[in-house]
């Protein structure tokens, strides 16, 4: 396959090419420069989502063996995000029952076999550009992603300690009795406190009684 210069209508439709092969890659380029597509790139499925939502193009082609996220769930996020943007997976042969029912559960308009020919490209174009099938897979999203990449839940923020309730006040507006525990709890600091306090006191006259008597042992 020759060289295909770039497409630079801005009119043009856009194809996003989601494949780490990079001699598939730049075979799918060509067959769709050569109908006068925009071509983006991008190597993983995590990366294909992200592209999907910047760019919003007309038609996508995943392969199904991309790292990150799989070819199937990229897809399906990408339907769960929205839009009406065509979906065609390409898998090698050994893969075709995957590819069939990856095609069926995210709504793609065809998939094809790799190595991808113009010849296989025209026999499918009817397909591409036909009615977008549902994605019946969206209902099962949640069980097919893989645990290790569950989405997170929103965060709540720290969770606080488990506190006591106010005490309700009564109909004159006064504030109940304190319970015996939390009574006992609030002025036992206040006991230990005053005693300290007395045995400082008790302290200090000892020093001022006995600086007396010696100053008056030195007079005599």
């Amino acid at each position: 396959m020759g060289l295909v210069t770039e497409v630079d209508d801005e009119g043009a439709p856009t194809v996003l090419i989601v494949d780490n092969n990079p001699m598939s890659s730049l075979r799918l380029s060509n067959l769709f420069k050569t109908r006068n597509f925009i071509v983006e790139h991008c190597e993983d499925g995590d990366q294909a989502v992200d592209e999907y939502i910047r760019l919003d193009p007309e038609l996508v082609v995943l392969s199904l063996d991309i790292p990150s996220l799989d070819g199937h769930l990229a897809a399906l996020e990408m339907r769960e995000h929205g839009g009406e943007q065509r979906i065609v997976f390409v898998a090698p042969a050994r893969m075709a029952d995957l590819a069939k029912d990856a095609a069926f559960s995210a709504g793609a308009v065809a998939w094809l076999q790799k190595p991808i020919s113009n010849e296989t490209l025209e026999a499918q174009w009817a397909n591409i550009l036909g009615t977008i099938p549902d994605a019946p897979g969206l209902e099962d999203l949640d069980d097919l992603y893989p645990g290790d990449r569950i989405k997170p839940e929103a965060d709540e923020g720290p969770m606080l300690p488990n506190l006591p309730l106010p005490l309700p006040l009564p109909e004159g507006g006064l504030p109940l009795p304190l319970p015996e525990l939390l009574v006992a709890k609030i002025s036992t600091p206040a006991k230990k406190s005053r005693k300290k306090w007395v045995l400082a006191l008790l302290i200090l006259s000892a020093l001022a009684a006995g600086a007396a008597y010696g100053l008056g042992y030195i007079s005599l």
